[in-house]
């Protein structure tokens, strides 16, 4: 009877115990979060549930969304955010969208008001179930402790499965803390949660396709994010040298097609490279592997592929016709659904149409000038010689994550982590650290700029008390330099709201929050100074760059036009308005 009672003691656990004990039976590693009122139970049971979870104390609710999203993105593995009610869950919604726009997993749990209180207008009460509604993949609230364990499979299941997303768990105080007697073992009940899996792909489309493919003497393989979440970097590789296809990646599918390989033109759209946009204007067929069609690629809609047939796979059906009506939809996974065309193709006659397509790599290559003070390609150009292009570089938002697309090369998955769908500047410095985390080997380099890294540059106290060797490279210009473009080329050079003046000297900054400090100052100075703070492994260092205020990035389409309309360089004539967002 009294081993009975030992054992019964042992088990005993409250909701938030229960909790914990979950989330790591479901593989999550880490939790970034920042504590308060309502989330206490959780955090208390961080010391007592006896999980491995390592916990990451951040200086803001965003820096934890924004690190979860950057360690998911490294590693390919979900993460979680623990906040607490009210503003706490409110700081994390930039975060979230970000995510949810990007279709990247996350488990977010929000500390609430005891339920009884729940509608009456309690401190720090706040309907956070309702506010991210539409930025979540789903929500829970939950109601009784029981329930703790079903629920919190059923939302890494749902995060991790189908098109990934952010899952929210608002938890009730009393919830948390009251006592949970269910096994730790649940079943899903999910009766209208039915995601594409593998074996949905249909054989008599993949047919289709294949067929498709061998009628095409101008094909361009379209690599989007959705290849990268499914991992099908080796069967799409083996599609293009197979029918020796060209290559081109949106923003978020960098690396899932090695960027030194002959057969990659790099990074289509608004600020693309020529040589890919002039491919996907003059195919006859256009292939495109889990790209949403996002306004930043296609331009113009009506204009976009309009010589190609298109086929289009994507695991979200949601997808399909949305932005670009393809001539064959392919719904599932694309790692399984390429695996199966690879059984069926033949190799194409493509040479005439990569002869055309290295005339214009030639004619049209990313370049920059070096005389004229330090500029940001010249920088990110040696960052990339000097990385051997295998660092993983997260970005912020702006001229220089554009730069940063062009000239560091991805040559594998999960190396390439910038916000995409959102534009979500302050999410560089934060990622790097959640990345930095989830790879503690590798190279990581935050590639900011002084208007979105004082959004969040407070998170240098967790990288300085995690110990983490992550690199910061400010490009400083003192301007919101993509607005300042847009300003100069379609408002008549109307300077509003972008004069960054104020801003501190970084480097001290960085030395106030006890991390290492480099300044750059002269194109003279890149090469020495990189290579220093790339061996500097102490903690984080933070490299300044006081780049020229006023450069340009090329090529460009503006906003609503089509690809066609590209240009290459600083136009000569005045240029109307855009329709669409910068």
């Amino acid at each position: 009877m009294k081993n009975l009672e030992v054992f019964m003691i042992a088990e005993a656990r409250d909701g938030a115990q229960t909790l914990l004990k979950c989330l790591e039976a479901g593989g999550i590693e880490v939790i970034f979060g920042y504590s308060g009122g309502a989330a206490l139970p959780i955090f208390d049971a961080l010391e007592t549930a006896g999980t491995n979870i390592k916990f990451v104390l951040t200086r803001h609710e965003q820096g934890a969304a924004h690190m979860a999203d950057g360690y998911a993105r490294a590693t390919g593995k979900p993460a979680c955010v623990l906040v607490t009610s009210g503003p706490g869950a409110g700081n994390t919604i930039t975060g979230i969208m970000t995510a949810h726009m990007d279709s990247v997993p996350m488990i977010i749990i929000s500390g609430q008001q005891v339920t009884w209180m729940l509608g009456k207008d309690a401190f720090q009460e706040a309907d956070i179930f309702g506010i991210t509604m539409p930025i979540v993949k789903h929500s829970y609230l939950v109601k009784d402790s029981n329930d703790i364990p079903r629920v919190t499979k059923e939302a890494i299941h749902i995060a991790t499965t189908g098109r990934q997303g952010p899952v929210l768990i608002d938890m009730p105080k009393n919830i948390s803390q009251g006592p949970c007697n269910a096994p730790l073992e649940a079943e899903i009940d999910l009766p209208g949660y039915t995601p594409e899996t593998a074996k949905d792909v249909d054989a008599s489309v993949i047919s289709s396709a294949a067929e498709l493919l061998a009628q095409s003497e101008r094909p361009v393989i379209l690599a989007g994010h959705g290849a990268m979440l499914a991992h099908a970097g080796p069967e799409l590789k083996e599609l293009a040298e197979t029918c020796k296809i060209p290559v081109v990646s949106t923003l978020l599918g960098k690396g899932i097609f090695p960027e030194n390989h002959d057969l990659s033109l790099g990074m289509l759209g608004m600020h693309g490279t020529a040589y890919a946009n002039k491919a996907i204007v003059e195919a006859d067929l256009i292939f495109n592997v889990g790209s949403r069609f996002d306004d930043r690629i296609i331009g113009q809609p009506d204009k976009f592929g309009r010589n190609a047939r298109i086929i289009h796979i994507d695991i979200d059906p949601a997808e399909f016709n949305k932005m670009i009506r393809p001539d064959l939809c392919i719904v599932g996974d694309a790692k399984v659904a390429l695996a199966q065309l690879n059984r069926e193709i033949k190799p194409l006659e493509t040479e005439d149409w990569l002869k055309t397509l290295d005339t214009y790599k030639k004619r049209y290559p990313l370049s920059y000038k070096k005389q004229g003070g330090l500029k940001m390609q010249h920088v990110l150009d040696v960052l990339d010689r000097l990385t051997e292009s295998r660092a993983v570089v997260t970005t912020d938002v702006g001229q220089h994550q554009m730069w940063a697309a062009q000239f560091c090369k991805s040559l594998a998955p999960w190396d390439w982590i910038s916000s995409g769908g959102a534009g979500t500047m302050g999410f560089g410095f934060p990622a790097a650290i959640g990345a930095q985390l989830g790879r503690p080997d590798d190279i990581v380099v935050a590639v900011v700029g002084d208007g979105g890294f004082q959004m969040t540059l407070f998170e240098l106290s967790t990288a300085v008390l995690q110990k983490l060797p992550v690199k910061i490279l400010v490009l400083n210009n003192h301007f919101l330099g993509m607005v300042r473009q847009w300003q100069e080329l379609f408002f008549d050079n109307r300077k509003s709201g972008v004069d960054l003046e104020g801003n501190p000297d970084f480097v001290k900054l960085a030395e106030a929050y006890g991390a290492k400090g480099f300044q750059i100052k002269r194109p003279a100075d890149i090469e020495r100074v990189l290579t220093q703070a790339l061996e500097y492994n102490e903690g984080p260092c933070l490299i300044n760059c006081e780049v020229v205020k006023e450069d340009n990035v090329f090529p460009m389409i503006p906003a609503g036009a089509a690809l066609e309309d590209m240009i290459v360089e600083k136009p000569r004539h005045k240029m109307e308005k855009p329709i669409g967002s910068t």
